[in-house]
């Protein structure tokens, strides 16, 4: 999947090089649909970045169990770590408007490759995740790297790991 901008930043051009190979629970193979939504609304939160020290702006996507989509740029603050992720911000995002499932996840860059999530905002995206998601890592250009959350973070500490033994 290939995503450029032409002339006006909403307007995109799609072409198909490859399928996801992702069999997920509800996102199965994301749609191509589902990816351009995703797309423009990341790179709309991108260009809301607020990134003076590191001047990497990230955005990020993400869909809920009830079809919306939230955005969320990163954050940063002269005290390093009271920044915040675009990842983190898209999905306190859709929890503050009561939506606590996600379904999937799309972080964009302005990077020659794709980045993949932080630690926290892995550990993050599994509290919220329903069940195992996809999570798609794009350039502006169109570059892409698809994972599951359990793929990026396996063996996740999550409510199960605190279970009690009664």
């Amino acid at each position: 999947m290939e995503y450029k901008a032409c002339g006006d930043s909403r307007l995109l051009l799609l072409s198909s090089r490859h399928s996801l190979g992702l069999a997920l629970r509800r996102v199965k193979n994301m749609k191509d649909e589902i990816k351009e939504k995703l797309f423009v609304k990341a790179k709309e939160a991108q260009k809301n970045a607020y990134v003076p020290y590191s001047e990497f702006p990230l955005g990020a996507a993400v869909l809920t169990e009830d079809g919306s989509i939230y955005n969320g740029a990163n954050i940063e603050n002269s005290a390093y770590g009271l920044t915040n992720c675009a990842e983190r911000s898209a999905i306190f995002s859709a929890v503050s408007a009561g939506n606590k499932k996600i379904e999937a996840l799309l972080l964009l860059s302005s990077t020659e490759n794709p980045v993949t999530p932080c630690g926290a905002c892995r550990q993050v995206i599994n509290e919220f995740a329903d069940g195992e998601i996809e999570i798609v890592m794009m350039t502006e250009q169109g570059k892409e790297l698809s994972k599951s959350n359990q793929e990026l973070l396996p063996g996740a500490f999550s409510d199960k790991s605190m279970e009690k033994n009664i």
